[in-house]
């Protein structure tokens, strides 16, 4: 799996919707007449703002210097020289003169409830593009009691991830409950960061059965075809997963996929596959295409000899009672377009109870309902599926398909 993508911290910013906090300058009486602002300070302060507005910022932190040298300024001066410069550094890209401008308007206690977010926001902005993730986390946090934002919560997530607390990463993600592509990427990487393989395994079976991509199949089929205890009986239903999600390409899959099948007693099955790759243009050409004719001539034989002895076959199989075969040939008849007679054949193989391998049944009973077109009861058949010889993994991935 390719690794997540962090979001640019710049959209986040503007998503969240700041703009410099552009300051705004009163010179004369406010709501209070302690909030005034002496001629000596106000007049730097505003030639500062103008040359803000103007774009030249640099000039204008150097203008706010003079205001600064004025002596016995009031709280609610030193307030807005702050917030001018906080608006200028953060502009001029003075990251360091802009975190201290921030934190100084933040503190003053004069922001009102609706600034509020938008300073704390971009003052967590700012000590991410610095790096520093201890500061970046508190003030996400802070923001967050200001006002809660999905933009500054994914912030949080991603400055957990970059920062190596995985475990919080994890956590954050998990109790958001999001499902969104991109936060299932991120924790599928943190999870095998936290080398927690049944975590990574559920989030990828989360990822292919709601963003259906090869790279997730093909990762989610070699995980499980490589788990312990995992029976080999099962190979051509994991070509079968392989072959619906579009992972073939070579002559070679599709013949051997063909070839099993018809291996497993299932020449329908192995027809449709043949003609799969023909029409892909993959089978009936090249050095092989005598070859692929054969194995297609092979196939057409088998089918008609099926049909000639189905009902000898399953009279046998019933007095017999084995549930194995008698679900094999049902699994046949379906693929041979029989549909109701091999799903009644195989409904009857699964209640026998003498089957060798139940789940097995139970799970291709799964996917001939899916063949047949029949949604509800592939689902039920599915969820039926148990044990731990990687039956009850492919059945749930059927499902993950059949939705």
């Amino acid at each position: 799996m390719s690794k997540f993508r962090l979001a640019h911290l710049g959209l986040v910013m503007a998503a969240i919707g700041f703009t410099a906090a552009t300051p705004v300058i009163g010179l004369g009486s406010l709501a209070y007449a302690a909030d005034t602002v002496r001629a000596e300070v106000g007049k730097p302060l505003q030639e500062a703002q103008k040359l803000a507005s103007s774009g030249k910022n640099k000039e204008a932190l150097a203008k706010l210097r003079e205001a600064d040298s004025v002596g016995g300024k009031t709280a609610f001066e030193s307030y807005q020289i702050e917030r001018v410069r906080a608006s200028a550094a953060a502009a001029a890209g003075d990251n360091g003169t802009a975190i201290k401008a921030f934190e100084a308007v933040i503190n003053s206690g004069r922001l009102s409830a609706a600034e509020a977010p938008k300073f704390t926001q971009a003052l967590a902005g700012m000590y991410y593009r610095a790096k520093d993730w201890p500061n970046t986390i508190t003030w996400i946090k802070r923001s967050l009691k200001d006002r809660e934002d999905p933009q500054m919560r994914e912030l949080l997530i991603q400055t957990y991830y970059v920062s190596g607390n995985y475990a919080e990463a994890a956590k954050e993600l998990q109790s958001r409950g999001g499902n969104s592509e991109a936060s299932l990427q991120m924790l599928a990487n943190i999870q095998l960061k936290q080398n927690d393989k049944a975590g990574y395994v559920a989030t990828l079976e989360k990822l292919a059965g709601s963003y259906p991509k090869t790279s997730y199949w093909a990762d989610l089929l070699n995980r499980v075809s490589g788990k312990p205890g995992f029976s080999q009986r099962l190979g051509l239903d994991v070509q079968r997963l392989r072959l619906a999600n579009g992972l073939f390409s070579k002559p070679s899959e599709y013949m051997e996929i063909s070839q099993l099948a018809l291996q497993a007693g299932n020449p329908g099955e192995a027809l449709s596959i043949i003609e799969q790759g023909y029409k892909k243009g993959v089978l009936g050409t090249g050095a092989d295409a005598a070859r692929h004719q054969r194995l297609k001539d092979l196939a057409l034989k088998t089918q008609a000899d099926l049909k000639a002895n189905a009902a000898k076959s399953e009279a046998e199989y019933v007095k017999n009672k084995d549930a194995d075969s008698l679900s094999k040939l049902g699994f046949a008849l379906v693929y041979d377009g029989q549909a109701e007679k091999g799903l009644g054949l195989m409904n009857d193989a699964v209640k026998m109870g003498t089957a060798k391998y139940p789940e097995e049944a139970k799970l291709h009973l799964g996917i001939a309902y899916i063949h047949a077109g029949k949604k509800s009861n592939a689902s039920t058949a599915l969820k039926a599926v148990k044990g731990t010889d990687g039956a009850a993994d492919l059945a749930r991935y059927w499902a993950l398909m059949n939705k």
